[in-house]
């Protein structure tokens, strides 16, 4: 073969190409599929039904279609792309990509803006009823059982920085706050070092009372996974333990108590279990951070069995509180019996998993938006994504590209190792093994030489001797 070497061409694009001569693509067997699915259960058409009011009829440009806009946003969870500009430039890149969104090769595919712009413009209502319409297709499945549910909330780091966070009351940024209060103390002119050194001397630094971002008023000053001080909210997801579906999911204030927070959650991921047909909510499942007296109480009244694991408090003192007391020593009971401890041990694997496949694969952990109906709208869709990809899972064994590439890699792994086994009984079936001197049953005197080796190829004995 001969090497090939560079043209030497005009770098101009000409002006005028032909269909025929474009690239064309395979495809890529994850996003075929999910199309096939998606398309099979109407998906464009719901979606455009749900987003005509948001449009004109005839007047104005024409627009990035529904069923496009959200295929985009699943993206970010089937890709891992944090940000719409990342979501933006992979649909430009790659060919299969324009395959799933339908996109022509001669057609250009929305920017960022448009894709920003677009998520503006429809309401978070409509991005709830996405949501329920792809739970419904899991419901279908038998994928949505409704009866156990798990709660578990996390931190996402705000599109917000410290050192923008102003006064409240006066809105004095940080550094003029900070510069004033050098002043008073003794220091004339402080530098930026001494303000430093004198930060850090402070007893307190921040607090969500007194300082707030001017440009996202929803982003809460908390402490994140890693210890770091920063700005942030609370993701909190509902997740069915019998199947790992997530039925429900918000976003609130980060300094928020999980106390507080899973009453909004446990609401709405009754809601999305009505509406999907499924078996009411019977039991509920959450860890130490969730367990308080008043929550226990709550469960009692909602006729809902608590198995919320019980920090340590020490010995506890019940008088003027018999129902608290009657709540607390029943859920403590459940948990330490054999079905409390196995939707524990649940808890961890199926709501621990969806926090790792949706922000740290997924590349949710840092948002790029700001104000909760913002952030709620890409984590609906998002959340849409980890529950097709449960679907896919069960019709085809893998629920992302990624995990496709890894099957291929885990099936050639699996074909090797079946190999070397066979090689190595074919090895052993065919060693060499000395014939006995002293055995005379095959002609020979049992005063015989050893001969030379033979191959034992393990043949059935026959009746008529050797």
């Amino acid at each position: 073969m001969a090497m090939g070497k560079k043209r030497t061409r005009d770098r101009h694009a000409t002006m005028w190409v032909a269909t025929a001569d474009l690239p064309q693509s395979a495809g890529h067997p994850f996003y075929e599929r999910l199309n096939r699915v998606l398309d099979d259960a109407g998906f464009d058409a719901f979606v455009e039904k749900q987003c005509a009011k948001f449009y004109a009829a005839t007047v104005g440009r024409p627009s990035l279609a529904p069923g496009r806009y959200f295929r985009l946003l699943l993206l970010g969870y089937v890709e891992g792309l944090d940000s719409e500009r990342g979501i933006a430039w992979r649909a430009a890149d790659s060919l299969s990509i324009r395959t799933f969104l339908d996109v022509a090769l001669h057609e250009a595919t929305p920017d960022h803006s448009t894709l920003s712009r677009t998520r503006r413009l429809i309401d978070l209502e409509t991005h709830e009823a996405v949501f329920t319409w792809v739970l419904q297709q899991l419901a279908d499945a038998q994928l949505v059982q409704g009866h156990t549910i798990g709660i578990d909330a996390t931190t996402l780091e705000a599109n917000a920085a410290m050192r923008s966070i102003v006064r409240r009351d006066t809105g004095e940024p940080y550094d003029a706050f900070l510069t004033r209060l050098a002043e008073a103390s003794g220091i004339a002119t402080p530098t930026r070092a001494e303000l430093a050194r004198f930060d850090r001397t402070r007893k307190k630094k921040g607090s969500n009372d007194d300082w707030t971002h001017p440009h996202d008023p929803d982003a809460k000053i908390t402490k994140m996974k890693d210890g770091r001080t920063h700005l942030a909210h609370t993701a909190e997801h509902a997740v069915d333990l019998d199947t790992g579906a997530i039925v429900g999911v918000t976003v609130q204030d980060a300094h928020t108590g999980d106390t507080t927070t899973m009453v909004e959650t446990l609401i709405t991921a009754a809601e999305q279990v009505e509406a999907v047909g499924a078996a009411g909510i019977t039991e509920v499942v959450g860890d130490k951070g969730y367990h308080s007296n008043e929550t226990m109480e709550a469960f009692v009244d909602l006729g809902v069995r608590s198995y919320v694991s019980e920090p340590d408090r020490g010995r506890r003192h019940w008088t003027g509180k018999a129902a608290a007391r009657k709540a607390v020593y029943a859920n403590r009971r459940r948990i330490r019996g054999a079905r409390g401890r196995r939707l524990l041990r649940q808890r961890s694997e199926r709501l621990e998993r969806p926090n790792a496949h949706l922000y740290e694969t997924g590349g949710m952990r840092r948002v790029h938006l700001r104000g909760h109906p913002n952030i709620l709208k890409r984590l609906l869709v998002h959340v849409c994504g980890f529950n097709l990809g449960l679907l896919m899972r069960q019709l085809t064994g893998v629920g992302t590209p990624r995990s496709l590439q890894g099957r291929a890699a885990a099936a050639f792994g699996a074909l090797i190792g079946l190999l070397g086994g066979c090689w190595q009984r074919l090895s052993h079936s065919w060693a060499p093994t000395p014939r006995d001197p002293s055995d005379a049953s095959c002609g020979g005197p049992a005063t015989r030489q050893p001969g030379p080796m033979i191959l034992n190829l393990r043949i059935a004995p026959s009746t008529t001797g050797c």
